[in-house]
């Protein structure tokens, strides 16, 4: 990448106008694996304007319930930073620059001591430390990781635990009620509902949503749509799967669906194009995290009380979808060991005691550690917001309908690679926009990604 471009996005020097800074302050520190520094009674320093022991510098992404950062720089780690005689400083960057972000601290042998990414990153396996001994210590205290964490960031190859998986984000269909009984759908329970409904939909000015574009969003409901189709990146032995019938009928489908009920604004998708186009009003339906339903229940208590929840709609081969994003800690191996300890200690910290970034989050942010968070269903069942009862679906979805990316194998660097270069999101359009046959993106695909398995095998990493 050109330095002038490093520096338009920020990746030089000081961070960019759209990273806000928040810092927590406080008392004493704890080292993981014991080393004890000195400490002030009750853990409030001793001396209250002397300059903290020790910096903790943290980077991970504007929260899309803002309410989540509100708790996590403005509470939890000014309570932690007292603890643990540590200036805790957070940066927050747009969640489309993070994988730049990542690499450009791993180019410059520099960056923070904690970076928070979106997907699993396991590509950048080399650079990371082993997590082993943080998920050995959080699952003695709350309980097995659970089978999306593990697939997510532990690779059977290399033994290695490339990240610590912190939390999953559940991907219900958000619908609107109002517009889908105007059209004489009941729900969007099958991706047929939903061609059904898609041309009167668009007749009345309201689209489907779904993106095709550049971007997360796009990568994890097209891989979902796949998935419910029989169609895979890989089998469970990393061995390139995607030319396959599930695939081309995904990719037909989506033709249809496209050209029956979407618009072109879905090829110029954003990570906020779902959250957006939903809440302005225009679109019937989107593949998001709850973001969309919180923030409708504080703009447009009218529309949230008209929005209903499901599960990814089952296709036919299966209803089976993704994570929305999953969120994924990973500690650089050029970092000082002083340094690796304490975040280390942070993340073993925090994923301990869960049920707050959970409730702080909204629902938003699942445990990847299940009993990390103690009688969740209860806890989404007494949400108050109309419908009632709407989040209880949430818990369905987590345990029973959320895979790794690379399902049914592990995210492997291959697979990281074709998640981050957007082949998924690519192969659709083509389809959709009429540049390609199914056949021709799926033989097309299914070469590109063959060349991305070979190298990160012959590496080692598969």
């Amino acid at each position: 990448m050109a330095d002038d471009e490093l520096e338009r996005l920020g990746l030089t020097g000081g961070l960019t106008r759209r990273e806000v800074v928040r810092r927590g302050l406080g008392g004493f520190v704890i080292l993981y694996g014991g080393a004890l520094a000195k400490t002030a009674a009750a853990g409030v320093p001793k001396f209250p304007h002397k300059e903290l022991k020790n910096t903790l510098k943290i980077i991970q992404w504007s929260h899309f319930v803002p309410a989540y950062d509100e708790w996590f720089d403005g509470v939890y780690t000014k309570k932690w930073g007292q603890k643990h005689d540590t200036d805790v400083m957070v940066d927050h960057i747009n969640l489309a620059l993070l994988p730049a972000r990542a690499k450009a601290e791993v180019a410059a042998r520099s960056g923070h001591d904690l970076f928070g990414h979106l997907s699993p990153q396991a590509g950048l396996e080399d650079d990371v430390i082993n997590h082993r001994e943080i998920v050995e210590e959080v699952q003695h205290k709350v309980g097995k990781v659970g089978k999306v964490g593990y697939k997510s960031c532990y690779n059977p190859k290399t033994k290695k635990w490339h990240g610590f998986p912190e939390n999953f984000v559940p991907d219900p269909v958000h619908y609107r009620t109002d517009l889908f009984h105007q059209v004489g759908v009941k729900a969007p329970n099958t991706w047929q509902d939903v061609l059904k409904a898609a041309p009167k939909l668009k007749a009345i000015g309201h689209p489907v949503g779904i993106g095709m574009s550049n971007e997360l969003d796009s990568n994890m409901a097209l891989i979902a749509l796949l998935q419910c189709f029989g169609g895979f990146i890989q089998d469970e032995h990393a061995r390139v799967t995607i030319n396959s019938k599930g695939t081309r009928d995904a990719l037909k489908f989506m033709k249809s669906l496209f050209t029956q009920g979407m618009t072109n604004e879905v090829f110029a998708w954003t990570a906020s194009s779902n959250n957006q186009g939903y809440l302005s009003g225009r679109l019937s339906l989107a593949l998001n995290a709850i973001s969309i339903a919180r923030t409708a229940e504080a703009q447009n208590p009218t529309l949230a009380s008209n929005t209903a929840l499901l599960p990814i709609p089952k296709g036919p081969d299966r209803r089976l979808g993704l994570e929305h994003v999953m969120g994924v800690y990973t500690i650089w191996k050029f970092t000082s060991k002083p340094q690796q300890k304490l975040a280390k200690r942070f993340i073993a910290d925090l994923e301990s005691t869960y049920a707050s970034a959970f409730r702080a989050s909204k629902y938003y942010n699942f445990p990847a550690f299940p009993k990390a968070v103690y009688g969740y269903r209860k806890r989404l069942g007494a949400d108050r917001h109309p419908p009632k009862g709407k989040y209880v679906i949430l818990d369905t979805i987590a345990r029973k309908y959320t895979a790794n990316v690379g399902f049914p194998g592990s995210s492997n660097a291959a697979v990281d690679e074709i998640f981050n270069t957007f082949l998924i999101p690519q192969m659709f359009a083509q389809v959709a926009q009429g540049k390609m046959t199914p056949a021709e993106a799926a033989k097309s695909a299914e070469h590109d990604m063959k060349a991305i398995f070979a190298k990160w095998r012959k590496l080692g990493k598969i």
